[in-house]
């Protein structure tokens, strides 16, 4: 076989045969040609589309949760419907000791201040948080540090800033790193820069300060904004949704069936619905792909019947000539798997031309939709091998129909 492959004549008759008529040749592999650019194309975009997503929640704890308090919608053990219901930090300690697989809780606090540096100024969200949310939400510092655990048992006044507060306060290339801004008045000491670019779940993230100064400065005593359970990765995040309600349900004396006392976000809920797009679109992807391949392999079977028809008479003279069936497949198997090998590398350079097209057009910036549209070598190479496959079982079809014929008929064909 190896022989036969490299043998000069075999291939003089494969560029011979397609040369004869030219226009149908181009249009036998188009079909081809359209189903791995479409495959390769699709692929590339499922790609790209789970690059910007990954990258969007980065290091971010998705089987996590947020919960916050509301005001309630039933009376309960004297309380009248509307009140408002305010999270403690001894309700986080609870959830976290009570909910069984639980990670982490970290709460959190939030406010908004006036920032002042020399002659600029300016306001933005303030944060009081302890450094476990630095794990569950990473931040990437460009310099500095986040907050850690003396700053949380001195109560010291540093701060953690974004890089827009960086840039209102400070010129640019200044050094900020060991220098002092006033927060509602008060000094503090800057400590980290981190990008704007982090995803942030929940209300803006400017700056931030350790916990306890937070509850300092702002007098919030026991009292917490909201809190974000992370759950352990084999543990269903909606029961522990639930699980952690109705016990702070239960804290705050609210009526078990009371649903608007408190508010929830469930990430880990919309991270799986995301993953499982994601998923769907890669399977009707290769579903797409490969259904595209097929129809494409089929039309040049059914060219190479009409080929074998036409080349009757010369099959003809090639079996009187002593030319054995098996010699007869192998030419016709031969030029079904050319053609469809040809086709598919011309799909497969042009699939990649266009995902490099759509990773200039779309995949720039920060905001990205796609992010590195691209395909494994792996899947190039399974696309070459169906298309093999494919182009064998395919050509089998006008191979046998080419050895049915017997060679005296085949010499009165005209």
């Amino acid at each position: 076989m190896f022989k036969f492959l490299t043998d000069r004549d075999t291939w003089q008759e494969v560029f011979d045969s397609l040369s004869k008529n030219k226009l149908r040749s181009i249009l036998t592999m188009v079909g081809v040609w359209w189903g791995i650019l479409l495959l390769i194309g699709l692929l590339g975009s499922a790609r790209g589309l789970e690059n910007a997503f990954n990258r969007l929640f980065g290091d971010f704890a998705t089987n996590s949760v947020f919960i916050w308090g509301q005001n309630t919608s039933k009376p309960f053990k004297g309380f009248q419907e509307g009140k408002q219901v305010k999270l403690s930090l001894s309700d986080a300690i609870k959830v976290e000791e009570n909910i069984e697989g639980i990670e982490f809780v970290v709460p959190r606090n939030q406010n908004q201040a006036t920032v002042v540096r020399n002659f600029l100024s300016g306001t933005f969200g303030v944060n009081g948080d302890y450094p476990l949310l630095d794990k569950v939400q990473k931040k990437k510092l460009i310099h500095g540090r986040f907050i850690n655990q003396n700053d949380i048992d001195n109560n010291r006044k540093v701060v953690v800033i974004s890089e827009n507060v960086y840039k209102q306060l400070f010129e640019k290339d200044e050094q900020a790193m060991g220098e002092l801004i006033q927060i509602n008045e008060m000094n503090f000491l800057v400590i980290g820069i981190f990008e704007d670019g982090n995803m942030n779940m929940g209300p803006s993230s400017d700056m931030h300060i350790p916990f306890t100064t937070f509850q300092q400065i702002y007098n919030q005593g026991d009292r917490i904004g909201w809190m974000m359970i992370t759950g352990k990765p084999d543990f269903d995040i909606k029961q522990i949704e639930e699980d952690s309600k109705l016990l702070l349900k239960n804290l705050n004396r609210i009526h078990p069936k009371d649903n608007r006392a408190f508010g929830s976000f469930n990430l880990g809920n919309e991270f799986a619905k995301m993953t499982g797009f994601l998923t769907g679109m890669q399977f009707l992807t290769w579903f797409v792909g490969i259904a595209t391949l097929i129809a494409g392999v089929f039309a040049i079977g059914n060219i190479l019947l009409i080929t074998v028809k036409e080349r009757t008479k010369e099959i003809g003279v090639r079996r009187a000539l002593g030319a054995t069936p098996y010699e007869i497949k192998r030419q016709i198997l031969v030029e079904a798997v050319f053609i469809t090998l040809l086709a598919g590398f011309m799909g497969i350079i042009s699939g990649g031309w266009i995902l490099i097209a759509m990773d200039a057009a779309f995949g720039q910036g920060d905001d990205a939709a796609i992010v590195n549209a691209s395909v494994s070598i792996t899947v190039v190479f399974v696309a070459l091998i169906i298309l093999v496959v494919l182009g064998t079982l395919i050509g089998l079809i006008p191979a046998f129909k080419a050895t049915s014929i017997k060679p005296i008929e085949a010499l009165r064909e005209e």
